[in-house]
C-alpha cells in the first residue's frame, strides 16, 4: 500500500557509498551481507562493432556507468579490458552489483575504440552505447539482455549482450546442534551454566565472533538447542577456514568463566554426526600447569542439516510472473481535483501526488512483467451515466478488460477517469483486495506472484471487512 500525505514527505536518501572506479572479480567482497541486496555478476558481449580503424579492427572497451538517485548525474562504475581486434568482444571482466528489487537502478553501457594508454575516454573514439536498467536485464528471459547500440546518426553501431548472474556466494545457511558431557564444574555450590561462542577466524589470524548459543542453566551435561547461521557468517564462505568455539560458564555479572576451547572447519562439521565431530574442550592454562590433565569436557555435534536459501532471483528464473494491479483512492478527502491543494490536481505541466507514486513503483515492476499489461481500478467514485457508487471500477472504463498497457497506459487511464468520475466516498479496501484475490486463486501452481498497489490518502472505512480480505488471501 502506498499512502500520501497532503504536505510532501521528504524523499527517503540514496544508498551511500562510493562508486569503485574499476570492476573486477576482486573487487566482490562477501563480508558486506548486512546489505539486503543480492550480488549479480553482468557479463557484456557485443556483436557487430563499428570498425573505427583503418587497417585493423577496432580494439574495444565497455564502460559502464550507473545514475545516482537524487541528481540522476552518470557515474563511473567500472571498465572492461581492451580487447584487441575485434568487433565481436566477449569482455573477461565482470560487473559485480548490489541488486535492490525494489529499487529501479539505471544502467549504461558506453562503448570505445582504444587508441592508446590514455585512461582519459575522449581520446578515444566513441562505437556507440545502450540505456537499461538493472531489473531489464535480471528480468529478461534467462536473465539475458540483447539490445542494439545507439549514439551515432545514420549508423548502425552493432548489438549488446548483458547476461545477469546471481553470485551464489554461500547462500546457504546450515542448521546444527551441540550437546557436551562432563564440562568442568565452575560455581562453588551449583554446577556450571554453559554456553558457546563461535568465532570465525579472518586472513590477519584474527577472530570475528558470529554466534552465542543460549545458556543451559546447572548442568556439566548441556543439550544446547539447535541454531540456523549462514555459511557466509560462519566461515565467509571458505570451507577450510578455522572455526573456533569457545566453552563458557555464564555469571550474573558478566564475568563469564573460561570452560576451554576447541577448533573446527566448515567441511569437519558438514561431516555430521560422527566420531570425527566429537571435540575435547581444552583449557590451555590448566593444560600448562597440570601434567595428568586430559581435557574439560566434550563438546559433540548431533546435527548438521544444509538449508539453501532461495532468493527471489531463483523465482523469476524459475519463470515465475508477477502479475502487478494498482488500486487508486478517488473518494472526495483527497480534495478538488480542480484545486491545486488537491492530490489529484489535473496540473497540465507535472504530475501530481498519485502520479508520482504510480510512476515510481509501477516502472520498477513492469521490468518484470512480460506482457507489460496491468489491471487498473478505482474506488470511492461515483460513475457516470447514474451517478452509482463504486469501489471496484476499472480505469479504461471496462469491467470485462481493466487491462492498460504499460505504466503509461495506467497513467492516462487514470487521468481520463479522473475527468469523468465524482470523487465521493467512503475509503473501502475489502473490495479491490477480493478482486486481486479471485485472479490469484485461479492460479494454483504458483506460476504467478500477484502484486496489489493501493494508493491512498488516509482513513480505512471499512477496516474490519479489509482485515478480513487480507487474512483470507494470505
Amino acid at each position: 500500500m502506498f499512502g500520501l500525505e497532503k504536505p510532501a514527505g521528504q524523499q527517503k536518501p540514496g544508498r551511500s557509498g562510493g562508486v569503485p572506479n574499476m570492476a573486477s572479480v576482486g573487487d566482490f567482497n562477501v563480508l558486506s551481507s548486512s546489505i539486503p541486496a543480492t550480488k549479480v555478476e553482468l557479463s557484456v558481449s557485443c556483436r557487430n562493432l563499428l570498425d573505427r580503424d583503418t587497417f585493423s579492427k577496432s580494439d574495444p572497451i565497455c564502460v559502464l556507468y550507473t545514475q545516482a538517485i537524487g541528481n540522476k548525474e552518470w557515474r563511473e562504475f567500472g571498465r572492461t579490458e581492451v580487447i584487441d581486434n575485434t568487433l565481436n568482444p566477449d569482455f573477461v571482466r565482470k560487473f559485480i552489483m548490489d541488486y535492490f528489487f525494489e529499487e529501479r537502478e539505471n544502467l549504461r553501457f558506453d562503448f570505445y575504440d582504444v587508441d592508446s594508454k590514455s585512461p582519459n575516454l575522449s581520446k578515444h573514439d566513441f562505437l556507440g552505447q545502450m540505456f537499461c536498467t538493472l531489473g531489464e536485464i535480471v528480468g529478461s528471459q534467462g536473465s539475458r539482455l540483447e539490445k542494439s547500440i545507439v549514439g551515432i546518426p545514420g549508423k548502425k553501431c552493432g548489438t549488446v549482450i548483458v547476461t545477469a548472474e546471481e553470485l551464489g556466494c554461500c547462500r546457504d545457511s546450515v542448521l546444527m546442534q551441540f550437546c557436551a558431557n562432563k564440562l568442568d564444574k565452575k560455581d562453588f555450590f551449583g554446577k556450571s551454566d554453559p554456553f558457546l561462542v563461535f568465532h570465525r577466524s579472518n586472513e590477519d589470524g584474527s577472530f570475528t565472533i558470529c554466534h552465542k548459543t543460549e545458556v543451559i542453566k546447572n548442568t556439566l551435561n548441556p543439550v544446547w538447542q539447535a541454531f540456523k547461521i549462514s555459511v557466509r557468517a560462519l566461515c565467509n564462505g571458505d570451507y577450510d577456514r578455522t572455526i573456533k568455539v569457545e566453552v563458557y560458564d555464564w555469571d550474573r555479572d558478566g564475568s563469564h568463566d573460561f570452560i576451554g576451547e576447541f577448533t573446527t572447519s566448515y567441511r569437519e562439521l558438514s561431516r555430521g554426526q560422527s566420531q570425527f565431530n566429537v571435540y575435547e574442550v581444552i583449557n590451555p592454562k590448566k593444560k600448562g600447569k597440570k601434567k595428568k590433565y586430559v581435557n574439560s569436557g566434550t563438546v559433540t555435534l548431533l546435527s548438521f542439516l544444509i538449508e539453501t536459501e532461495v532468493s527471489f532471483l531463483d523465482y523469476i528464473k524459475g519463470g515465475t510472473q508477477i502479475n502487478f494491479t494498482v488500486a487508486i483512492d478517488f473518494t472526495a478527502s483527497n480534495g478538488n481535483p480542480s484545486q491545486p491543494t488537491s492530490l489529484h490536481y489535473m496540473n497540465p505541466y507535472q504530475l501530481n501526488a498519485y502520479g508520482m507514486a504510480l510512476k515510481a513503483v509501477g516502472e520498477i515492476i513492469q521490468d518484470y512483467d512480460s506482457d507489460k499489461m496491468f489491471p487498473a481500478l478505482g474506488f470511492g467514485a461515483r460513475l457516470p451515466p447514474d451517478g452509482r457508487v463504486s469501489h471496484e471500477f476499472a480505469l479504461n472504463g471496462n469491467p470485462q478488460n481493466p487491462y492498460c498497457h504499460g505504466i503509461d497506459g495506467v497513467m492516462e487511464a487514470y487521468y481520463r477517469s479522473l475527468k469523468s468520475v465524482q470523487l465521493y466516498g467512503p475509503t473501502n479496501f475489502a473490495p479491490v483486495i477480493n478482486h486481486v484475490a479471485r485472479y490469484a486463486a485461479s492460479v494454483k501452481d504458483g506460476s504467478q506472484y500477484f502484486v496489489l498497489l493501493i494508493i491512498t490518502d488516509g482513513v480505512i472505512s471499512d477496516m474490519a471487512q479489509t482485515k478480513e480480505s487480507i487474512v483470507n488471501v494470505s
